[in-house]
């Protein structure tokens, strides 16, 4: 297989090496046990019968374009679906396929249910050092309306066996806007998540995505009124607890922000591997064939699993640029919304830090209006 995006090197005992410049590695995997109501990702609850076959594939994937172009990789992300689901040992196989660079930060989303310090072991043996736990609520009915299946007293206990074998840096993830939930059982959620210590928080508004069983079902669409109530409330709870924001849906303790993440905020370069991942090198995105078995089949075979691609000129790359910089805390130069700024147009809405606009609270709620200002 061929490909003209750098990645990290193909090596059996997963050895770190110094990097000169961020790269990330995405993985996905697509099996879940139930899908959940919002989800619009590339994941299926009725195809576990192929996840050893599709694991072998995940690490052929990585291996072939690694062999071709090494680069020592400063993250890796295991996103889905539900990473947790898969035998733990052909995970960590698939990782230590990776050249990792020094202290590079290697993140695997679990579901509370499948925690276990069992589980947790064989990740920290592979190499994983950040868990992202798929929390959404700590309330039950807020769940059930979510469609999510896990019982919020599991949150805890996950934690406790992460913590217990020496991960070193948690993420909870959090959704507000669920049909009847309300700023009380919100901020219950937060409270308790709070209470967990937990190193980062991700704190998403519902989404409405089509396709979804959310979509198809008007009634249980987010009220925007509500969830910017809720934001403030998040904004609250989280940077009293030493957690402050740096991207608009999530806040960390200091030196726990998700440098994976981040990698994406800045146009960096990284390699998805698996089907639906996406990949950035130098200006040019594509992404992969969406179904595990169109997937299986052309890695199998010897065939990129490449399914389309794009390229953004320059002003589009600077463009964008300006539209993912101006929802962290780092800002945009002053220059890019100095004509707004001098109408009135964002008054309130963002404040100046030396030479760059950074988005007040207020902002935050209308990041997108003032994305519009951007030149």
């Amino acid at each position: 297989m061929t490909s003209t995006a750098p990645i990290a090197a193909a090596n059996a005992s997963g050895t770190t090496r110094s990097s000169p410049s961020p790269f990330g590695v995405y993985l996905h995997v697509p099996f879940c046990r139930h899908r959940c109501d919002y989800c619009a990702f590339a994941a299926w609850d009725d195809r576990g019968e192929l996840m050893g076959r599709y694991m072998r594939a995940l690490q052929r994937e990585v291996a072939g374009v690694a062999a071709a172009q090494p680069v020592p990789a400063t993250s890796v992300f295991v996103g889905g679906g539900t990473p947790s689901l898969v035998d733990a040992d052909a995970l960590v196989e698939v990782i230590r396929t990776i050249t990792l660079a020094d202290d590079a930060e290697v993140t695997v989303e679990v579901n509370p249910e499948d925690a276990s310090e069992e589980l947790f072991t064989t990740y920290r043996d592979g190499g994983v050092n950040r868990i992202s736990f798929g929390v959404q609520s700590m309330v039950q009915p807020v769940l059930d309306a979510l469609g999510r299946r896990h019982d919020p007293n599991l949150v805890a206990t996950a934690v406790d066996a992460a913590r217990n074998v020496g991960i070193s840096s948690i993420n909870l993830d959090v959704i507000y806007g669920a049909a009847g939930e309300t700023v009380e059982q919100w901020t219950r959620t937060l409270t308790e998540v709070v209470g967990l210590n937990p190193d980062h928080v991700s704190a998403y508004a519902l989404t409405v995505e089509p396709g979804t069983a959310l979509a198809a079902d008007p009634v249980r669409h987010p009220d925007d009124d509500d969830q910017a109530a809720k934001y403030l409330v998040s904004e609250e709870i989280l940077t009293s607890a030493a957690m402050p924001w740096y991207e608009i849906s999530n806040w960390s303790r200091e030196g726990h922000q998700c440098r994976h993440n981040q990698l994406y905020w800045v146009q960096g370069d990284y390699f998805g591997a698996g089907c639906s991942a996406h990949s950035h090198h130098a200006g040019r995105r594509w992404w992969n064939l969406r179904t595990p078995e169109r997937y299986m089949d052309a890695v199998e075979s010897g065939r990129p699993p490449e399914a389309g691609d794009e390229r953004l000129d320059d002003e589009q790359r600077r463009i964008e640029a300006l539209q993912l910089a101006v929802r962290t805390s780092a800002g945009v130069p002053v220059d890019a919304l100095e004509r707004a700024a001098s109408t009135g147009e964002i008054d309130g809405l963002v404040e100046r830090v030396g030479d760059r606009f950074v988005l007040t609270v207020a902002g935050r709620l209308l990041a997108n209006e003032v994305a519009l200002r951007l030149e």
